[in-house]
């Protein structure tokens, strides 16, 4: 079928002609387009998003196969759920007796009816998790850190922010209308060249804005490095701790643990819906700026707050954090001993974080590989393009504190089989060949 806005069906293409071609569609032919797109996938059973569950996210899972339907086990490496927290007897037992004490839900925002002393205890909580003054919570990540930008900065300010920068900083960017202007990914002296040319410019504020843990590649910023420079230049660093929390440091309190900076960073943002399990986000700074923000950030003001279970849960999860270090332990061991296995089959792995990135060669078909993961009972997500640009699709391996060693040989397995089986020994092996072809 033709329409008048030339778009033709029956296809074959990839989410890439979609996003150019629907640029010039109107809304029922992008939509017409995308739903053959979507057909596509399924006439190929490579459809593997939002694969169903039947399960907790524990490090066994039972998924039901989008193609067939019929349900199996599979070994989970693409959850979050760090610590295994997900599942802990004291967290659930924690929730259930906030349940029964508090009822479902709030029905409305914290300032008005949406507060009990269950969110004031995790807020102190946090505080002191993080060494400061004060601590607010979202009903979302993605609602901390939207309310966290465009509360805080506006029009006369300046914000510094990294290359890989999470959606939901950047959502706050634009909200804020603020100046905004990216550095290079963990590039110093980009940063550097960029705060000399900001200071002398007239402005409000200037904010340089990081993650602690890269959500894509799982490298840190450095933060004991970036923070002089911050100090030095007088701007405010924001940092996004989603994927540190509960993984990074002696006690799992996150990055600046880990470079030994607690308490240190002006604004920290986190999340909970990582190492804890659950949805929800905070905020941790001065109380100067935690009050302030609770009026001036609108994804708090007019966002619902989180139900006291949930609340409970993450409450339960700190607890657990302090008084199971073992946990952590056995999350660094497991991180250590997949990180080997990789380097082994000859992948430059080299990860302190719980996120390892498998690259895949360019002309690799990533969603046949990730089906063949897929039939091999191996749970892992593809990152393709436009999440990353196609040059660095790859797949996104979480470690779990709960994988055993054999769970971690049978991913590697897989992973040795799948690269064979397209063609592909390692993406080592797989440069040199192309350096090869090339000379």
């Amino acid at each position: 079928m033709i329409t008048e806005s030339g778009y033709q069906g029956g296809e074959n293409f990839d989410l890439r002609d979609v996003l150019l071609k629907g640029r010039s569609l109107r809304l029922a032919d992008r939509t017409a387009l995308f739903q053959d797109f979507l057909g596509q996938l399924r006439r190929n059973e490579e459809n593997l998003c939002m694969r169903c569950l039947s399960s907790p996210a524990d490090r066994e899972v039972t998924v039901a196969d989008p193609a067939t339907g019929m349900t199996r086990t599979m070994v989970m490496f693409g959850s979050n759920n760090y610590l295994g927290l997900a599942t802990h007897p004291v967290v659930l037992a924690r929730a259930a007796k906030a349940l029964d004490a508090f009822g479902a839900g709030l029905g409305g925002p914290p300032l008005l009816n949406g507060y009990t002393m269950l969110h004031r205890e995790l807020e102190e909580r946090l505080a002191a998790l993080k060494g400061t003054e004060a601590a607010m919570i979202f009903s979302s990540g993605y609602g901390a850190n939207v309310g966290l930008v465009s509360g805080l900065t506006g029009k006369a300010d300046i914000i510094l922010y990294d290359a890989y920068s999470h959606a939901s900083f950047c959502d706050g960017m634009t909200l804020s209308g603020a100046q905004s202007f990216l550095f290079s990914h963990n590039d110093l002296a980009h940063l550097t060249t960029m705060l000399d040319r900001a200071t002398g410019r007239p402005h409000g504020d200037l904010f340089v804005g990081v993650e602690g843990v890269y959500s894509m590649d799982g490298d840190l910023a450095p933060l004991d490095r970036i923070l002089p420079l911050c100090r030095q230049y007088g701007a405010h660093l924001i940092m996004d701790d989603a994927h540190g929390m509960g993984v990074m440091g002696a006690h799992g309190r996150g990055t600046a643990e880990h470079f030994g900076l607690e308490g240190q960073i002006p604004v920290t943002m986190g999340t909970f819906s990582k190492t804890f399990t659950v949805t929800g986000g905070f905020v941790a700074s001065s109380k100067a700026i935690i009050d302030y923000l609770r009026f001036f950030a609108r994804s708090y003001m007019f966002s619902a707050s989180l139900p006291p279970a949930t609340v409970a849960t993450v409450i339960a999860g700190l607890e657990v954090l302090e008084h199971e270090p073992e946990r952590l332990t056995r999350l660094h061991e497991n991180i250590a001993y997949a990180s080997a296995g990789f380097r082994s089959l000859g992948f430059p792995v080299v990860s302190s974080s719980a996120i390892l990135p498998l690259r895949v060669p360019e002309g690799m078909d990533i969603r046949k590989a990730a089906r063949a993961f897929h039939d091999r009972g191996i749970f892992v997500n593809s990152v393709e393009y436009p999440a990353v640009p196609v040059s660095q699709q790859r797949f996104r391996v979480s470690v779990m504190a709960t994988h055993t060693k054999e769970d971690i040989d049978r991913l590697l397995g897989a992973v040795a089989e799948i690269w064979s089986l397209f063609g592909y020994e390692s993406k080592e092996h797989d440069d040199e060949r192309r350096r090869r072809n090339a000379a």
